[in-house]
């Protein structure tokens, strides 16, 4: 028969004694201060990739908006190859001339929103109620995806929506100042329309380094130098 041997020493240990436990196999546990140093390192690894995964998305979503505008800007182009001119709701009520990017930069104004909805009138041909009937006569220049729609709880079209959530803006100032029935200072930048998106970005009127980040149809001093977004 085997005795076994308390768990105090390893010495003296005789013949057919088992050992159970001894001061040389002990079993060892974190202290708090390792706990805490591994939490430490977990979250600042988490908030590492978090930051990085934001960054990534809101990249993506500005090369989104790019392409978006572009589109918008190519149907601009062949509504005018059709029309003679570009959508302009002038003069009443004259949303796209109300809508000056020189004066205003807070996207969530339902400035923005009247203007972009009068533009995804013109180049849908669809009437923005749900559902969206088509316009008497009217002809289609764009196909837009539901993502690219901002809605109200009725699922109504109010805007064109950028990817970062915010209406674009769209403005024929320009036009509206180059009219001589108006009198102001210059607005917009395009003789034709303005197309942008604040790109997440919001304020009253903005300044240079606000437009800076812009995704925009036009150019803007940067640096001394043109760069267009």
């Amino acid at each position: 028969m085997t005795k076994e041997v308390p768990p105090k020493s390893c010495r003296g240990v005789r013949r057919g004694e088992r050992l159970t436990n001894c001061d040389g196999d002990r079993r060892y546990a974190f202290t708090l201060i390792e706990l805490v140093l591994v939490v430490g390192i977990i979250t600042v690894l988490a908030a590492l990739v978090l930051s990085t995964v934001g960054y990534a998305r809101k990249k993506g979503a500005l090369a989104r908006a790019e392409t978006e505008i572009a589109a918008i800007a190519a149907a601009c182009e062949n509504y005018k190859a059709d029309n003679a001119v570009y959508p302009r709701d002038n003069p009443t009520p004259g949303y796209t001339d109300a809508l000056d990017a020189q004066e205003n930069g807070d996207p969530t104004q339902s400035v923005y929103q009247n203007a972009s909805l009068y533009l995804f009138t013109q180049l849908s041909g669809l009437n923005p109620q749900n559902p969206q009937p088509p316009i008497s006569g009217a002809r289609s220049y764009f196909s837009f995806k539901p993502q690219m729609l901002l809605k109200d709880t009725n699922g109504n079209v109010v805007a064109i929506k950028d990817p970062l959530g915010n209406s674009y803006g769209y403005s024929t100032a320009y036009q509206a100042w180059a009219d001589s029935s108006y009198s102001g200072d210059q607005k917009g930048y395009n003789p034709t329309f303005d197309v942008w998106s604040t790109a997440g970005l919001t304020g009253g009127q903005p300044t240079q380094a606000d437009q800076n980040q812009w995704i925009k149809n036009w150019f803007s001093k940067a640096g001394g130098a043109d760069t267009e977004r």
